[in-house]
């Protein structure tokens, strides 16, 4: 990307709405907002904005309202104008063929933050952020944008820095004295420094599935024995017929995914094929999708038939379950369907006191507010957005790597090596956040990043 260049974009989704958005940044902005309007541009103060009459030639193209922006106190850091126009989409257009033919050029995806970026108005975190907060679909997800974008996520990265960099002072001073063979450096404290940080750095992984279940949706996996009521339970879950109900068993021969907003949380729903020995090659594919789906989900929605199914053969099942997928870290609701069938409410399901569990009819839509309150109560003290967490792979890869460098230097000072080379694992970590930060960035990371931006951002 040419930064040098003045840019232009609709910025407001295509189509005809009340209004639209025409923005430009550059240093040419105001000399090519000035050709399109009567009155004297740059008598408009910073953050002023005019009703005006935006014209070509002397042909009235729309009534607008400009906004004049002033570098470095704007999005980009640049000189910037913003045009509100009608939301017609012959002026939309009309008034983006006037901006390219006084000098623009059309904006690439993601050049405005690009932008942002590089004039130090944010940092990379933040400036992904920004991607995230646009295409948040829940309060949840929303609110972990708008802490990253505040800089939450980049305060936990410079205090690492800070630490890594102290770490390194202690050992680049032996270094100064290295002919010397003389240890400055005290190893109970690098042992304690380097214990904090793996403490850090660990931690930030394993948010990583939290974050990025907030950001994408939290899994809910729906199993349980062919004609236990699963598909019956997404349908009413999702208001929809999303998945094919039969009498027939096997009917679900492959995972069915679908998301639902419940209390400003997004959950990805999934129904499965029914866990049962079967002749039938494409089902038995379907019940190995549906162990995928288990190690996958962070929360399993267990069904069983509330008649016909005693404690002893859901315990069984469960250990079955255990013996093919880590359930270590995963929530079990066990949920017993077709209450509607029965005179009387049974009650060994209780007995199973590990499990969270509720009575339903999935047909009749009885009790499904508990399923929803289960899902809610463990999302709120499992999900919390109020601290530092990885939310994408670029990050989480990164962290990897840093973990590897951080256990590469605890072998080296326990096997006593060259502090030399025990710095060049120090220095590899502090390349690696300079990634995370943006401080050290190749054209195709940001191409990669502001890429999948729309072209307005």
């Amino acid at each position: 990307m040419n930064t040098k260049d003045t840019i232009c974009s609709i910025s407001t989704p295509q189509g005809i709405g009340a209004i639209a958005i025409v923005r430009m940044s550059g240093s040419q902005s105001y000399a090519i907002a000035q050709q399109l309007f009567k009155f004297d541009f740059n008598s408009l103060h910073p953050y002023e904005a005019k009703y005006a009459e935006l014209l070509d030639g002397e042909q009235l193209v729309d009534q607008v309202m400009v906004l004049k922006y002033a570098a470095p106190h704007s999005y980009t850091g640049e000189d910037m104008v913003e045009i509100s126009c009608h939301g017609s989409t012959y002026i939309q257009q009309k008034i983006l063929e006037l901006l390219l033919e006084h000098g623009c050029r059309m904006a690439n995806p993601g050049e405005y933050t690009m932008r942002a970026f590089m004039n130090g108005k944010m940092d990379l975190p933040q400036a992904e952020a920004v991607g995230d907060l646009i295409e948040s679909q829940s309060e949840a997800s929303h609110h972990l944008a708008v802490n990253q974008l505040k800089g939450l996520f980049s305060a936990k990265i410079k205090e690492l820095r800070t630490q890594f960099v102290e770490f390194a002072s202690l050992l680049e001073l032996e270094l100064d004295f290295s002919e010397e063979n003389v240890q400055f450096a005290n190893r109970e404290r690098l042992s304690a420094l380097l214990s904090a940080l793996k403490n850090e750095v660990n931690s930030l992984i394993d948010s990583f599935k939290a974050g990025n279940a907030i950001k994408s949706g939290i899994p809910v996996v729906i199993i349980g024995k062919p004609n236990v009521g699963k598909s019956t339970l997404l349908n009413t879950l999702l208001q929809d017929e999303r998945a094919i109900v039969s009498h027939i068993p096997g009917t679900t021969r492959d995972t069915i995914e679908d998301v639902l907003n419940i209390g400003g949380v997004t959950f990805r729903f999934i129904d499965t094929a029914g866990i049962r020995n079967s002749d039938d090659e494409i089902e038995n594919y379907g019940i190995e999708r549906t162990y995928q789906a288990v190690a996958k989900a962070d929360v399993i929605l267990y069904m069983v038939d509330a008649a016909n199914t005693s404690v002893d053969e859901i315990q069984e099942e469960i250990n079955f379950l255990k013996e093919e997928v880590d359930m270590s870290d995963k929530k079990m609701i066990i949920i017993a369907n077709k209450i509607d069938s029965l005179t009387e409410m049974p009650r060994q399901i209780r007995k199973l006191k590990d499990y969270d569990h509720v009575y339903i009819s999935a047909k009749r839509k009885v009790n499904i507010e508990a399923v929803t309150d289960l899902l809610l109560a463990w999302a709120s003290q499992h999900k919390k957005t109020d601290y530092a967490m990885l939310t994408n792979v670029r990050h989480y890869d990164i962290f990897l790597k840093i973990r590897t460098s951080i256990e590469n230097i605890e072998k080296g000072l326990a096997d006593a090596v060259p502090t030399d080379l025990v710095a060049i694992d120090v220095r590899e970590a502090l390349h690696y956040l300079g990634m995370v930060t943006g401080e050290i960035a190749t054209d195709d990371i940001l191409n990669t990043i502001f890429g999948h931006f729309c072209i307005g951002k």
